[in-house]
This record gives C-alpha cells, sequence and structure tokens, in this order.
C-alpha cells in the first residue's frame, strides 16, 4: 500500500508521527496507552481522522493549561 491516502481527511500512523513530531513506533506506543488521538482499523491500517487529531491537540493544551493554572 502506498504512503499516502487518497482521503485528505485521513492520516495514517506515518503521516501522524510526522505531523506530531514524533516516531510510527511512538505513535503506536501512544494508542496502546490509550494516550493517541481515536483512530480506527481499515484492513491492516490505523487511520486518523484529521478532525479527530486536532479535537486530541486541544484537548491536549487545555489540559496543559489547567495544569499550569493549579501549579500556580
Amino acid at each position: 500500500m502506498s504512503d499516502t491516502i487518497a482521503d485528505p481527511a485521513l492520516m495514517t500512523t506515518k503521516e501522524l508521527a510526522v505531523f506530531l513530531r514524533k516516531t510510527p513506533a511512538a505513535i503506536r506506543q501512544m494508542r496502546y496507552r490509550g494516550d493517541a488521538p481515536r483512530g480506527f482499523r481499515r484492513g491492516r491500517d490505523t487511520l486518523y481522522r484529521r478532525t479527530e487529531v486536532m479535537r486530541w491537540l486541544a484537548a491536549q493544551e487545555a489540559g496543559d493549561r489547567l495544569g499550569q493554572r493549579a501549579a500556580a
């Protein structure tokens, strides 16, 4: 299978890793621990909706902001 998906609304694990500046192995580990954006299996691949990735990032940022306020 090609490294790119025809639908730009979907990201592969490799594309997500590049986007988050992680390795694909780190993304798989995050997924195993339940710390990654929600994805779904399509055959042998795990795909991530871009909208879900952006929602997950916003939640991560909000959590960081809440943690900083609590520490202050």
